[in-house]
Parts: structure tokens; C-alpha cells; sequence
């Protein structure tokens, strides 16, 4: 059965940051796209960022571009979202998803 668990949310203030992981159990992803989508109440999942297995390539939503870094660790089976100066509007559960899989989510709180 495959599993996405996600940690390493927490409480920020504004300007600080996080890093994110999701660790992949069940199958390997090292040939696969794994994503980051977050989700505030109220408001569908919006697309956060996306790496490619094997190239490694990075796609991000426009508006995060050079403040939110992704990388994998394929040997780890682990996709990481590196987030910096982040802002309150940053707020959300960010999910990981690979092969139409979704993790349970962890939450990002960011105080102004």
C-alpha cells in the first residue's frame, strides 16, 4: 500500500522559514513527478510545486517562484519543499502527492 506522510509544518513568523518532507512508503517514486499543493478553509488545493523523477526538473506556481525550493532524495524516497520568507498569507495545509496519492497533509502557520 503506497503512503505519503508529511512533516515539518509548524508555527513561523513572517520572514522565517521551513522545510518540508514527505516520505513515500509502499513503492519507489524515483521515476515519478512528486508535488506539493496546498489548501487553506474554504479554498480547492492550489499547486505549490512539482519535481520530475529522473531529471529532477522543478516546476513552481508563479507566484512562490524564488521564495519555495523543492528537491527529492530519491535514496530516501523523500521529496522536501524548502520555504523561505514566508509570509502570513503562506497559511495552509500543504499536502505531498505522487501517482494519485495524498498524504494527511501538515499544517503552516505563519503570525504577522
Amino acid at each position: 500500500q503506497v503512503q505519503l506522510v508529511e512533516s515539518g509544518g509548524g508555527l513561523v513568523q513572517a520572514g522565517g522559514s521551513l522545510r518540508l518532507s514527505c516520505v513515500a512508503s509502499g513503492r519507489t517514486f524515483i521515476n515519478y513527478s512528486m508535488a506539493w499543493f496546498r489548501q487553506v478553509p474554504g479554498k480547492g488545493r492550489e499547486f505549490v510545486a512539482s519535481i520530475n523523477g529522473g531529471s529532477g526538473r522543478a516546476k513552481y506556481a508563479d507566484s512562490l517562484k524564488g521564495r519555495f525550493t523543492i528537491s527529492r532524495e530519491d535514496a530516501k524516497n523523500t521529496v522536501h519543499l524548502q520555504m523561505s520568507s514566508l509570509k502570513p498569507e503562506d497559511t495552509a495545509v500543504y499536502y505531498c502527492s505522487a501517482l494519485g496519492v495524498w498524504g494527511q497533509g501538515t499544517q503552516v502557520t505563519v503570525s504577522s
